[in-house]
């Protein structure tokens, strides 16, 4: 198939680009680069444009048969201090997308969402049918897109998956393509900045979460392993599968300290760190029931927590190489 990865020069579209790539597909990215990286492209075909951009839209749509969603604004925080860049972006120019795709009959779409469409679970693993509360102008942009999917399927035979995943980590096992934001939020890549000297220490945002070790429990999964889950759900639907929410995640949560501790084990250095406030908002559990996805899309994580983390110190060790090899005010 011919896919158009909206977002393909960021984190997780790049990943998944690669695999759609590897298994045959022709695909072309498009990026605005705000928050994208060129290096991240590699060697697949790269379109300069925002996706709230109709008129460039249709110039790649003509000749697409597929979209993969990954262009949004993904800070929590920012979201609630700046609402309306969030749902401009993720809302308004996901319409615009949508709009686009119509009128170019494009018919299969597969979204990056998320679990924070959930808000604050009242249970634990969270299965599809919980019901979708959002917390925070991040989750209700990335509800409102799928909405709208609902909507257009319904209406216009548009057919989509729209993936909620939970904490995406890691980096490709090739050492070529890994994660690259700034500022730097996450929780992996932030404890090997801390170990790298980056930033002088990690903070741990509460120790008083009713957790076995008083710290937040979250979902990581491996970026690779979602990418092959993104190319498997996009061949779902070529397939003549159903349109569907799917979660993705591991089915196991691991704990700030737990990730510490690997980190520690994996790059032999001691992690410095300073127990501050919680953050407003954080549930102390959040762990996918990912069953459906597997059993749909004949689909299963792979990697390890380990693996999570020597892929990410990988990526970092050879991002910091590069910097110091780099000249003087030049970026690699």
């Amino acid at each position: 198939m011919r896919v158009l990865v909206t977002g393909g020069a960021g984190y997780i579209g790049s990943h998944a680009a690669r695999a759609l790539a590897q298994r045959g597909h022709k695909v072309v990215l498009y990026d605005n680069l705000s928050t994208g990286q060129r290096s991240l492209a590699g060697n697949l075909e790269l379109v300069v444009g925002d996706v709230g951009d109709n008129a460039r839209l249709r110039e790649v749509l003509s000749r697409t048969d597929a979209v993969m969603h990954f262009a949004a604004h993904a800070y929590v925080g920012e979201s609630v201090q700046n609402p309306r860049k969030y749902f401009d972006n993720n809302a308004r120019s996901g319409l615009v997308l949508l709009n686009a795709m119509l009128d170019a009959s494009v018919g299969y779409f597969v979204f990056s969402s998320t679990c924070a469409v959930y808000g604050i679970p009242g249970k634990v693993p969270i299965p599809e049918d919980t019901p979708r509360l959002p917390v925070n102008p991040y989750g209700a942009s990335k509800l409102f897109v799928e909405h709208a999917l609902e909507a257009y399927s319904q209406a216009h035979g548009l057919r989509f998956a729209a993936l909620r995943y939970f904490n995406a980590a890691g980096a490709d096992e090739s050492g070529e393509i890994g994660e690259l934001h700034s500022p730097e939020t996450h929780l992996v890549p932030s404890i090997l900045e801390a170990v790298s000297g980056l930033r002088p220490e990690l903070q741990v945002y509460g120790n008083d979460y009713p957790t076995a070790d008083g710290t937040c429990v979250r979902d990581y999964i491996h970026v690779n392993d979602l990418a092959e889950a993104h190319a498997a759900a996009l061949e779902y639907l070529a397939d003549g599968g159903p349109s569907m929410a799917l979660n993705l995640g591991t089915g196991h949560g691991h704990s700030v300290r737990e990730v510490i501790s690997m980190v520690e084990r994996v790059t032999g250095q001691k992690v410095p760190q300073r127990v501050c406030a919680r953050r407003p908002g954080d549930p102390p559990i959040l762990v996918a029931d990912a069953t459906r996805a597997q059993q749909v899309l004949h689909w299963k994580p792979r990697r390890s927590m380990e693996h999570i983390v020597d892929t990410a110190w990988r990526w970092m060790q050879s991002c910091l190489q590069k910097s110091a090899a780099a000249p003087m005010g030049t970026h690699p």
